[in-house]
């Protein structure tokens, strides 16, 4: 997986050199931002395999950084840099189409193993659904879901969703009556099924219950220990 094109945003520079450095050597292509702002704008010039961000920076944060590019590309994998510890934050980061984060301090090694992955989950990803329609339409009892600008309509009333939020109600109206197991969401939007993620895709199963909650006909059902299933 050489030659890698990754976007760099972190306003520490003795780390971003060092990161940039070790990356360089590993046959990367590196291109390095100080702040949010410098990011988005670079993320357009450069269009990158993968993005590694820090959270807390000036100008414009991580957070509304990715938001941002969210917008207008969900493709491209994010990972944070991250020296907080809170779920919360770690959770919004998820929301906002992170796919990954790093808590600091952490090894360099670890950073690239992590970067390869993105990457290949991503053109994995891309192949799986070069011939799926993703900007569609879908009725889900009196809910109209448009995946393609991420909203959540009831009653000529829109609600904006993540784009996990749109893609985990997306893959369970997809298979309407059947379990989606839970192993199969973590692994295409989180890349891994590690008991942190499971955590956080409970806390996305809620938060789409009580968006769907005008419908009293719709249900996410839990199946304790394999997975998920929508009902209406």
């Amino acid at each position: 997986m050489n030659n890698l094109r990754v976007l760099l945003v972190e306003d520490e520079t003795t780390l971003a050199m060092i990161i940039k450095d070790t990356l360089d050597a590993q046959g990367f292509e590196i291109t390095i931002a100080a702040d949010g702002e410098e990011g988005l704008k670079l993320f357009k010039e450069s269009k990158p395999d993968v993005v590694v961000t820090d959270v807390m920076m000036p100008k414009i944060d991580g957070f509304e950084m990715v938001r941002r590019i969210r917008k207008t590309e969900v493709i491209t994998p994010v990972l944070f840099l991250t020296a907080r510890s809170a779920i919360n934050d770690v959770v919004k980061g998820f929301e906002l189409g992170a796919n990954d984060y790093l808590k600091k301090p952490f090894g360099i090694q670890e950073l690239i193993v992590r970067i390869k992955a993105l990457a290949k989950r991503a053109s994995m990803y891309q192949t799986i659904n070069h011939s799926i329609d993703l900007n569609k339409e879908i009725t889900i009892g009196q809910y109209l879901l448009n995946t393609k600008t991420e909203k959540l309509i009831y009653d000529s009333i829109s609600q904006e969703l993540s784009h996990r939020e749109t893609e985990i109600l997306r893959m369970l109206a997809e298979n309407k009556d059947a379990v989606v197991e839970t192993k199969d969401i973590l692994l295409q939007l989180w890349g891994d099924d590690s008991f942190f993620n499971t955590r956080s895709l409970q806390v996305f199963i809620t938060k789409l219950r009580h968006k769907l909650s005008k419908d009293n006909n719709i249900r996410i059902i839990n199946v304790r220990g394999v997975g998920y299933k929508l009902i209406f």
